[in-house]
């Protein structure tokens, strides 16, 4: 990944520094994004430039396990971390025809669902977002997510996101349990076994270790979830490098040269890539939406509050049916009643 020298030059290091306690472990109550039904999710929600750099990484270094499968057409032996994650997801066992047919069609949707199922695998996104106005259980909130959401796709909700990822097994793990910690993966990794586990379940388990791992890979006080936090005000460029970084580490060779490393991690064995730190003002220039986005993102809102009435008005229609036709049954009896009461008198 190129380097960012140039522009960070008026910008702090986040490590190596000064000791700093250990980190805790993060609240899973602070990590995912919390927004009121119909608001939009903003390219700062999202962190748009994380994911951009992420998926737009040219280096085709990583091992995919199902070649065949892939929507994505390869162009050597090795694929790029997006073709890797958009075919874990392709081949997924929960992922539908429908969505596999769309996702072939439409390569660029391929991207924009990879990018959403990214930040489910994490846990920024929760099982609580859908992302398509038309849902009626009250179980959801809707969300736009106007810049991952470019193609009109059906972006599915987070539940259906989250069945395809855990279902997104290598071949050899449809009958026996992933590997659930960081050592199992490596040890599958120093046996020869390439992948180790699937990108998908490598992230389920980074996520799920980030606070023992902070000391290992990072300086103690960062872990991996901080990578996809907008209030560290770290580089989106440097933190994509440490994320792809991290997969290579876990998923191609623990030892020895990393497609990804910086002069810092070579130096520094088991140490991912520095993070910078930009100022306020340099934190504004990333992330930044579009008119045209910010425009669709109302309009979509809007779409789901219009929805929303019709659905309260139908129920209510419905209720006010129900009432009548119970008054009129209830009535009926009564009618019945004293008709018999009066033959038989």
């Amino acid at each position: 990944m190129a380097s960012t020298s140039a522009s960070t030059a008026s910008m702090s290091t986040a490590w190596p520094g000064e000791p700093s306690p250990p980190v805790a472990y993060l609240s899973r109550k602070a990590l995912p994004i919390k927004r009121h039904d119909a608001e939009p999710l903003t390219r700062e929600d999202v962190q748009f430039d994380l994911l951009h750099h992420i998926f737009s990484d040219k280096n085709a270094v990583f091992t995919n396990p199902t070649p065949s499968g892939n929507p994505i057409p390869e162009k050597s032996p090795k694929v790029t971390f997006a073709e890797l994650y958009v075919s874990a997801l392709y081949n997924s066992s929960k992922c539908s025809k429908v969505l596999r047919e769309k996702m072939v069609e439409t390569p660029a949707f391929a991207i924009e669902l990879a990018k959403i199922s990214l930040l489910t695998n994490v846990g920024r996104i929760n099982t609580t977002m859908a992302f398509f106005p038309e849902m009626k259980t009250a179980l959801r909130t809707y969300h736009p997510v106007p810049s991952l959401q470019k193609t009109d796709g059906n972006a599915q909700d987070a539940p259906r996101i989250k069945n395809c990822l855990k279902a997104a097994l290598l071949p050899s793990e449809l009958k026996t349990t992933p590997p659930s910690s960081p050592e199992e993966i490596l040890e599958r990794s120093r046996a020869g076994q390439r992948p180790p586990t699937t990108v998908v379940n490598l992230l389920f388990v980074l996520a799920n270790h980030a606070a023992p791992l902070a000391g290992v890979h990072f300086d103690g006080a960062l872990n991996f979830l901080d990578l996809f936090l907008p209030n560290k005000r770290l580089v989106s460029a440097d933190r994509a490098r440490a994320f792809l970084w991290l997969a290579y580490h876990y998923l191609e060779s623990p030892e020895g040269l990393n497609t990804f490393d910086d002069e810092y991690s070579r130096k520094s064995p088991g140490k991912a890539p520095l993070l910078h730190k930009m100022t306020v003002h340099q934190a504004k220039t990333e992330n930044v939406d579009t008119a045209e986005e910010i425009a669709w993102g109302k309009k979509m809102s809007n779409q789901r509050n219009t929805f929303l009435q019709k659905l309260v008005n139908s129920m209510e229609d419905d209720k006010k049916t129900k009432t009548t036709t119970i008054r009129q049954f209830v009535s009926g009896l009564s009618s019945s009643s004293s008709s018999w009461h009066e033959a038989n008198v």
